[in-house]
């Protein structure tokens, strides 16, 4: 123990504003998890302009997820602290305590300009947890009182707990949230996504945010090739998500960048032997598979999508949407795979 705090206190130094509290926890859902308390120096980050990424700053109250996503693009920050991209990023937890009392100093300085704050990004702000910590209503209550528009990208159910904050800040700012399922196959998803909410409570939160007024889209991501992909998979994943009342559908095909690449082709060796061929030959010079396959399944997604019309075929209550846009599906952009929780 006493040397993983050593180890993550030497990032204090420019990363944190004082050494990390270690914590343990005896319930059940946090077994063989740690949580590294630390004061971060600052919680509003710059994206770089050379990311191209649709919005400039982020929040993320957390460094590595338990959700366990096998396929996580995250990963590889984890290693920034010293600790790995594998196990230490599902079960040692980066915790910002003084994220909300950080984020209104922040949020009041005459330098902030009010922009836009996505969040969600890197891991999920609503991971299991926030249910101890509890660190988003302190955020989004801040960012509420500043009037300062925000997103928030989850695969938690825990987003519906602060429905109430979120219907308070869409009256007063512009609010939008989207949640990632890429396929509603029970059994892939407990083998890939061990530590999240079940596709269909993700599409529950989606039905309940839109009938309550706040915009939710849906990322259909990630699309798994060999696993996820046939004709008939990805029409009963469109289907419920039209069903869910999605706004809008993003399909987004697995991307294996450096950390991610290594966890998931060890677990794809030890549990689908006889793909690991096809994904060496899709990823040979990329973290993208190539293109083509992109664009043909992606392409499918966009026409099951414009059949089901989703987004269409039920109204959505739109009173605390101040600029409510009408129900489309998403185009594929590069961009796109930077959005997920993938």
């Amino acid at each position: 123990m006493r040397w993983e705090l050593q180890r993550l206190d030497s990032s204090a130094g420019t990363l944190f504003a004082r050494p990390a509290v270690i914590r343990t926890f005896d319930s059940p859902q946090f077994a063989g998890m740690t949580f590294f308390e630390v004061h971060a120096k600052s919680i509003l980050n710059k994206v770089p302009s050379a990311s191209r990424l649709p919005f400039g700053w982020t929040i993320n109250p957390y460094r590595g997820c338990s959700h366990a996503c096998r396929y996580c693009f995250a990963r590889n920050t984890h290693t920034y602290l010293d600790l790995g991209a594998g196990l230490d990023f599902d079960t040692k937890v980066v915790v910002k305590v003084n994220a909300p009392s950080l984020l209104r100093t922040e949020l009041a300085k005459p330098s902030w300009g009010g922009h836009h704050v996505a969040m969600g990004t890197n891991v999920d702000c609503y991971q299991r947890a926030e249910g101890r910590y509890r660190l988003m209503p302190g955020i989004l209550s801040a960012l509420t009182q500043a009037s300062n528009p925000f997103s928030i990208l989850t695969k938690g159910s825990l987003i519906l707990r602060d429905l109430p904050l979120l219907e308070r800040a869409a009256e007063v700012t512009d609010v939008s949230t989207a949640v990632s399922v890429g396929f509603i196959d029970s059994v892939l998803w407990r083998e890939v996504e061990p530590g999240t909410p079940s596709p269909k409570a993700r599409l529950g939160v989606c039905r309940t945010l839109n009938s309550a007024g706040i915009r939710c889209d849906v990322l259909m991501a990630p699309i798994l090739p060999g696993l996820s992909d046939s004709p008939d998979q990805l029409a009963r994943t469109v289907t419920a998500i039209a069903a869910a009342g999605a706004q809008s559908v993003t399909p987004i095909v697995l991307h294996l960048r450096p950390g991610a690449r290594e966890w998931f082709m060890g677990w794809l060796e030890a549990t689908h032997p006889g793909l690991v061929p096809r994904y060496r030959t899709l990823y040979r010079t990329s973290s993208y598979a190539a293109k083509s396959y992109q664009d043909d399944v992606c392409g499918q997604v966009r026409e099951l999508a414009r059949v089901a019309g989703i987004g269409s075929h039920e109204p959505v209550e739109t009173r605390r949407i101040r600029h409510p846009r009408p129900p489309t599906v998403a185009p594929v952009a590069p961009i796109a795979d930077q959005l997920s929780l993938i």
